[in-house]
């Protein structure tokens, strides 16, 4: 495209075809005793063959990704060359991105967690890739305190991820409304209503702190000395008596209505009356000596389970704490795991019940743990042992109900659910001693049927009439497979039970010299010949070189380095 903006790197040109495999359910290691429907998926496996395999099916369909993708902060190359390094990490991401971007839902959302090492590259080439018109945020993740070992050294210390946010199309894009806790008290609201369920003509107002006072039956002083020596009591009044506890802001008089100038002017006027302006489809307006009366109540937002002081999710998430996170989940996966509440934020921003939720990049099993936790549906990938080791365990304790850390108290979070175990299945094609081409003898007939559907873009949906009806198509189209030489009584077979606005393509291994041309409404095609030039058979592992992990440091382990 003409002027268009663009990330290059050495060896670029050169992309991955990647072959699309079948995923084989291991019903022995899958956990469906509680859910016998649930859709929800464990993947062992690399990752960008899983996601190759997950395309033909879930394409436009996933609505939130989160990706953790190796950071590339070290040598992960034996003969170690910085631009070869980073070429090599920019392809594979590239790749695997390609995919996401397909398997995203138009109006869903992507996260890539990252640090500052790759983060310019990753810009652009996500830039590229979805949009820069699709970028929504970047944000900034504290992860850790300047603590312990890492305060030793002068200069800056790191203590900050970055979260990159994407969606695929901004004009469908709707996140949902989430607000953070202030942390804190805002002392600004420092008067009270004594009589709130009064008439507002009728009230009341005093000090927070006479009222707090008359409230323990003790002076004004003690009442200032127990707020000094004991705040978590007034705040806990605060929020008892939110609708009552107020501030008075002086309105913005040259940029409001002229009837609601009119109203200041009048309480201006009469300083100890208090004016009530009724608006209908807006919050109505009460003034005293000018002034309008904000309520406490209307900053409150239930988080967790519980009201505080609310402020919009900005940009910088430094609420996070990592205390603990080495217990989350129960399974052990030093300094490597993401906090719970950081996947439950992104999905709250992102998702409703019954969302799909992809991590391919799973690790220990943080996102589809929370994904479980919250309702949504998950499809997790792990290439690794740890998808025996901590995925599969970690998903089962949340299932049984064992695993009550995390956001389990959150989201009140008992038992439940379950999921399905996939293996990817093996290559397709392999080559014999001679060094020619042949279908893997480890394939039956009904693994060759599907997975030749799954190349072709058919449907593996056998007929049970109609034998030739293996996988369909759109409209009347159908796929056949077999592994018998096609000869002209076999063909004459199929014809015969053919519609005439019917059209089949027949993948065999051999067929009589003009069976390709017998019939307009088929075409005949030759396995493995038909397949070679379209992607890269019998390979297993493109698999990113994680040398050193992501780091989530716990706060109490940091301190006790210290």
């Amino acid at each position: 495209m003409a002027n268009k903006l663009e990330l290059t790197w050495y060896g670029k040109e050169q992309e991955i075809s990647v072959e699309p495999r079948l995923l084989i359910e291991r019903p022995e290691l899958s956990n469906t005793d509680a859910a016998p429907d649930t859709e929800n998926m464990l993947i062992h496996g690399d990752n960008l063959l899983a996601l190759k395999a997950l395309e033909s099916k879930f394409a436009g369909q996933v609505k939130c990704i989160y990706i953790d993708p190796p950071f590339n902060t070290g040598q992960a190359f034996e003969n170690y060359d910085d631009g070869v390094e980073h070429s090599i990490w920019l392809n594979l991401m590239r790749s695997r991105l390609e995919v996401l971007h397909n398997l995203l839902a138009d109006n869903g959302t992507l996260f890539v967690h990252i640090d500052d090492n790759e983060l310019g590259y990753l810009i652009v080439l996500l830039d590229e890739i979805f949009g820069r018109n699709n970028r929504v945020s970047i944000v900034s993740f504290k992860q850790a305190s300047a603590t312990g070992h890492k305060a030793i050294n002068p200069g800056i210390v790191s203590i900050t991820n970055f979260i990159l946010i994407y969606t695929k199309n901004k004009h469908s894009w709707q996140p949902n409304r989430v607000y953070t806790d202030r942390g804190e008290r805002d002392k600004r609201y420092g008067n009270y209503i004594t009589n709130i369920d009064s008439p507002c003509e009728e009230w009341q107002i005093t000090t927070l702190t006479e009222a707090f006072a008359i409230s323990l039956g003790i002076t004004i002083k003690e009442a200032r000395a127990l707020i000094k020596s004991n705040p978590d009591k007034i705040d806990s009044f605060v929020i008892e008596h939110c609708e009552s506890v107020i501030q008075l802001v002086n309105p913005d008089y040259k940029n409001v209505g002229a009837s609601t100038r009119e109203y200041i002017d009048k309480s201006r006027a009469n300083p100890n009356q208090i004016f009530r302006q009724i608006r209908e489809g807006y919050s109505d307006i009460i003034l005293i000596g000018g002034k309008r009366i904000i309520f406490y109540k209307d900053k409150l937002k239930k988080i967790d389970g519980k009201y505080v002081a609310g402020e919009p999710l900005t940009s910088l998430w430094d609420d996070i704490l990592s205390n603990n996170i080495h217990n989350e989940g129960g399974v052990d996966f030093p300094k490597s795991k993401k906090p719970e509440a950081l996947i439950k934020r992104c999905l709250e921003l992102s998702t409703q019940e019954n969302d799909i939720v992809l991590d391919s990049f799973l690790g220990s099993g943080t996102t589809a743990a929370v994904a479980h936790k919250m309702g949504r549906r998950y499809i997790g990938i792990e290439m690794g042992e740890h998808a025996y080791t901590h995925c599969k365990k970690r998903l089962d304790m949340v299932v049984s109900g064992e695993d009550k850390g995390g956001i389990s108290k959150a989201v009140k979070w008992e038992n439940g659910g379950g999921y399905r175990f996939y293996e990817l299945a093996p290559t397709l094609i392999n080559k014999d001693e001679f060094g020619e081409y042949i279908i893997n003898p480890d394939y039956s007939a009904d693994m060759l049927a599907a997975a030749m559907a799954l190349h072709e873009g058919f449907t593996y949906e056998p007929d049970s009439s109609a034998f030739w009806k293996q996988s369909h198509g759109n409209e009347k189209s159908y796929l056949f497979v077999t592994t018998r030489h096609l000869n002209a009584a076999f063909m004459d077979s199929i014809i015969g039970g053919m519609e005439d606005d019917e059209y089949l393509v027949i993948a065999c291994c051999s067929f009589d010299k003009g069976m390709d041309k017998l019939n307009p409404h088929i075409t005949v095609k030759k396995i493995p010949q038909m397949l070679l030039e379209r992607c890269e058979f019998d390979k297993a592992d493109y698999n990113l070189n994680i040398v050193h992990p992501p780091v989530y440091h716990d706060e109490e382990e940091c301190d006790d380095e210290g």
